[in-house]
């Protein structure tokens, strides 16, 4: 949860911040303000949950700003911490929404005890406003993007039998196992250099009008139009009779040919489609998709404004068997930095394929397939694949280079290793980095107020991850790193002979007072005594 304090009296405003153990209660201090108008522009920015408020304090007092939250955000917080045990002033507070009315000078555990209740209660309210008629409704406007996902992923092979049912299931689509679909997947043709209406930046829009006329003209028959990543349009047919199925693809291909008919006096320009050659189960559903999608390659040869169906002739049986599901395990393998789990992954792709490959032709295309793999995984780091691979770059522009399948195993197995070792040494010099950057502002700006928040906003990441990241480089908390570091240089100065109100300004406390109690506390002698 998050908590910021809004106090204006400063002493009191640190000791709040510094003096209760926030962080071993999961409480994050994210802001603090010193009147109503700082603490409203700090909320805006910080969004927090919970707000400890005074209620005397200039610009805008305590009131006014409970009143003005309580308006715009429902479930926030506030705790009020004042002076005034004036019976109206409590009143007023209550009215507005105010969760407790805490008198000063309350204590440490009596404040955080209450800051505790508060984040209980406003998860409990959170849950409770998460009821089931807000997630029926979420569901219904999500329903028709679920379903295009999970039959994308049909068609990608991404899933197995069980989760074909389990996901059909709980979406309430009907596929049932013993009936049989067929795929078309459509697509827009090139806009021709003559075209003046429109220009390769309105292909997405033509896209989209391509689905909605497909839907439209599709609406009475038992289907399912899906868009794929591309902005294509997919449909896949659902036959539930004992139909012929030679006469079901002869109906489907008709059906096809007047699709593009309207889509071309509609749009008046063209559109072709690919159509699968067989009808097949719904685990058979990634084959269908690869054979629309051959198809509708064909029209580079063919021409434009064409159904084509699939034929044979079209791809040998020893073509490249895509695995969509191992190539993902293998990424995220990687991504996590588990090498025994990616070195199986790619044995088991290399087993899919190229362990089958008996032509010189077979090689070739799994040798182009392995590596543009490697490549598209490190280029999505955003990483160069020369300094990755390193001399193993050769590979991948120079494949007369490898010579046997043993040579090529081996080269995949050192590319899995020289990542994992380049993604190790990038997390430790971002890690470096940004620490000695921390330790450069500390070091330099000692004479100020340093909290971790201000850190992060200054190097534009969220406080949490830096508070980890510093904990695990240095061993030691942010806060207790700088009061560290303050009571070391304050102690140097005052063995100098400083002033003990000097020493306090150069490591950034104002008030001598409240300097003096850190530091007998931390040293267990006052600075008075070390500098005489």
């Amino acid at each position: 949860m998050n908590l910021l304090i809004v106090e204006d009296e400063i002493r009191l405003r640190h000791a709040l911040a510094n003096n209760i153990p926030w962080d071993q209660h999961d409480i994050e201090v994210v802001g603090q303000a010193g009147n109503g108008k700082e603490a409203l522009r700090l909320i805006d920015l910080k969004k927090p949950e919970i707000i400890l408020l005074d209620l005397q304090m200039p610009e805008m007092d305590g009131l006014t700003l409970a009143r003005q939250l309580r308006e715009t955000d429902p479930f926030l917080k506030i705790i009020v911490l004042s002076g005034h045990d004036d019976f109206s002033y409590a009143q007023q507070a209550l009215e507005l929404g105010v969760m407790k009315y805490l008198l000063k000078p309350a204590g440490d555990e009596e404040i955080l005890g209450t800051v505790l209740e508060a984040a209980e209660r406003l998860k409990s309210e959170l849950e409770q406003h998460h009821n089931e008629v807000e997630l029926k409704e979420k569901w219904r406007q999500h329903l028709p993007h679920l379903v295009n996902d999970f039959l994308f992923g049909c068609l990608k092979g991404k899933f197995e039998p069980w989760e074909i049912e389990h996901k059909s299931n709980t979406l309430q689509l009907e596929l049932p196992q013993e009936d049989h679909y067929a795929v078309v997947v459509i697509d827009m043709d090139p806009i021709s250099e003559g075209e003046t209406r429109f220009s390769r930046k309105d292909m997405s829009l033509l896209q989209f009008s391509l689905g909605s006329i497909t839907k439209e003209f599709l609406q009475q028959e038992a289907c399912w139009v899906i868009s794929d990543y591309a902005g294509g349009t997919v449909v896949i047919f659902h036959l539930t009779g004992n139909e012929a199925a030679n006469l079901a693809l002869q109906k489907i291909n008709a059906l096809t040919e007047k699709l593009l008919f309207t889509v071309h006096s509609c749009l008046r320009l063209s559109a072709s489609a690919g159509i699968s050659g067989f009808l097949g189960r719904r685990e058979e559903m990634n084959k269908l998709y690869t054979q629309a999608m051959r198809a509708l390659q064909n029209r580079i040869v063919l021409g434009h404004d064409l159904a084509i169906p699939y034929r044979e002739e079209q791809g040998r049986e020893a073509e490249l068997q895509l695995q969509p599901n191992l190539e993902k395990a293998l990424e995220i393998a990687l991504e996590t930095g588990e090498a025994e789990k990616a070195s199986e992954t790619l044995s088991m792709l290399w087993d899919s394929g190229m362990r089958s490959a008996e032509t010189l032709m077979d090689m070739q295309e799994y040798i182009l397939y392995f590596g543009s793999l490697f490549v598209r995984m490190i280029q999505k780091q955003g990483w160069p694949v020369q300094e990755v691979a390193g001399e193993d770059y050769v590979y991948f522009h120079n494949h007369r280079e490898l010579t046997a399948k043993d040579q090529i195993f081996f080269w995949l197995q050192r590319m899995i290793k020289a990542y994992l070792a380049y993604a190790n040494q990038r997390r430790k010099s971002t890690s470096h980095g940004v620490i000695k950057t921390i330790l450069g502002l500390v070091e330099n700006e000692i004479d100020q107020e340093m909290t971790l928040q201000a850190v992060a906003d200054r190097l534009y990441v969220n406080s949490s991850y830096l508070s980890r990241l510093f904990k695990q480089e240095t061993g030691k908390a942010f806060s207790t790193y700088v009061l560290e570091r303050k009571m070391e240089k304050a102690k140097a100065t005052l063995q100098e002979g400083v002033r003990v109100y000097d020493a306090a300004a150069a490591v950034g406390y104002r008030d001598v007072s409240y300097f003096t109690r850190v530091f007998r506390k931390y040293w267990g002698v006052t600075p008075g005594e070390v500098r005489n």
